[in-house]
């Protein structure tokens, strides 16, 4: 989903606010995640998840394309960790991956799917 589909999805959802509203109010959320992630501070959504910033330490990188050596100076990278209730939501649709022969061979042998 993009940002301007979840924007046309909370319009169609919301017909008492106009489309700029939602709008503005979409990209105000994100400007205040990606502000307070930038002043290095941690963003908790309860039950979806949290932002935070990792910091990767300076390394020596490989050039692919000749081998040679690099120097990759130190960053700061975005992480989110999805919580419970959106793991649990994510997973509830999730079907049994295995072949059909593996769950009956299992199931024959007496082993729990």
């Amino acid at each position: 989903m993009t940002k301007s589909e979840l924007i046309a999805d909370l319009s169609a959802a919301n017909p008492h606010l106009r489309a700029q509203d939602v709008e503005l109010i979409v990209a105000t959320v994100f400007n205040e995640i990606t502000a307070a992630l930038s002043r290095g501070e941690r963003v908790e959504l309860r039950g979806f998840g949290a932002f935070t910033v990792k910091r990767r330490e300076a390394r020596t990188g490989r050039n692919p394309r000749t081998g040679e050596a690099v120097p990759v100076d130190e960053k700061a990278v975005p992480f989110f960790k999805a919580g419970k209730e959106l793991r649990e939501r994510v997973n509830r649709g999730k079907r049994d991956t295995r072949k059909p022969t593996e769950a009956k061979g299992r199931a024959r042998a007496g082993v729990a799917a």
